[in-house]
């Protein structure tokens, strides 16, 4: 686990990381956002990341955005939520007024609830990619309407998002994504993670969602063995 003391470093040096796959890949500078995601990470390193510069930070779990949120709203440079991982319709409204960028929408029924609650809000549709049973995430032949409905209801649908199959190389599944960006005429791609952030940038990532690399090993859940 990083100490307070040494986020700043990581994030100096994901930062460095980030750029250096971009150049490569040909992409313009700033063309890649760093989420710092925060599951199970305490208020005060996500505040030592924000002082070295890292705005976006995303969350997977409500009660824990819910419980960090208020803590870190007053800074001088509070963070950008983003929320990450699989929701239920009856977090929306607590959330709704927290998070900027909702990247697993993965049903017409959720984005009911965020319409409902954050009209216009800025949204990813999931994708389950390799269609594995315990993933969230939509099926990808479903994507292209589930774009459509949501837009419908006024959402503000910017790009996609997936998790590779564990184990696999991840570079097709990235290259999958791209090419279902391209042909839904979207701009953001939120894929890739601390072990595979650089080949996601190779294949046109947006936004990569950094935990480990930036914050350390996640900590247990309290009162686990």
């Amino acid at each position: 686990m990083s100490d307070v003391g040494d986020v700043a470093a990581n994030v100096a040096s994901v930062r460095g990381r980030v750029e250096d796959a971009a150049s490569r890949a040909g992409r313009v500078e700033g063309a890649v956002t760093i989420v710092g995601a925060t599951k199970t990470v305490a208020a005060d390193r996500i505040g030592a990341a924000l002082d070295a510069g890292l705005v976006d930070v995303g969350e997977n779990r409500a009660q824990e955005l819910l419980a960090k949120g208020p803590i870190l709203r007053d800074r001088v440079n509070p963070p950008h939520w983003h929320f990450l991982g699989a929701l239920q319709r009856n977090k929306v409204r607590a959330l709704a007024p927290w998070v900027v960028c909702w990247q697993s929408v993965d049903r017409i029924a959720l984005g009911a609830s965020i319409a409902q609650h954050a009209p216009e809000a800025r949204v990813l549709v999931e994708v389950n990619l390799g269609g594995e049973p315990q993933k969230p995430g939509c099926e990808p032949p479903d994507a292209p309407a589930l774009v459509d409905e949501l837009r419908a209801l006024g959402l503000d649908v910017v790009g996609l998002m997936t998790v590779p199959p564990r184990g696999d190389d991840p570079r097709p599944w990235f290259a999958r994504l791209r090419e279902m960006g391209e042909r839904l005429d979207v701009a953001e791609l939120s894929m890739g993670m601390t072990d595979d952030f650089e080949a996601a940038i190779a294949e046109g990532a947006t936004i990569v969602r950094v935990g480990r690399a930036i914050f350390g090993a996640r900590r247990a859940p309290a009162g686990a063995p």
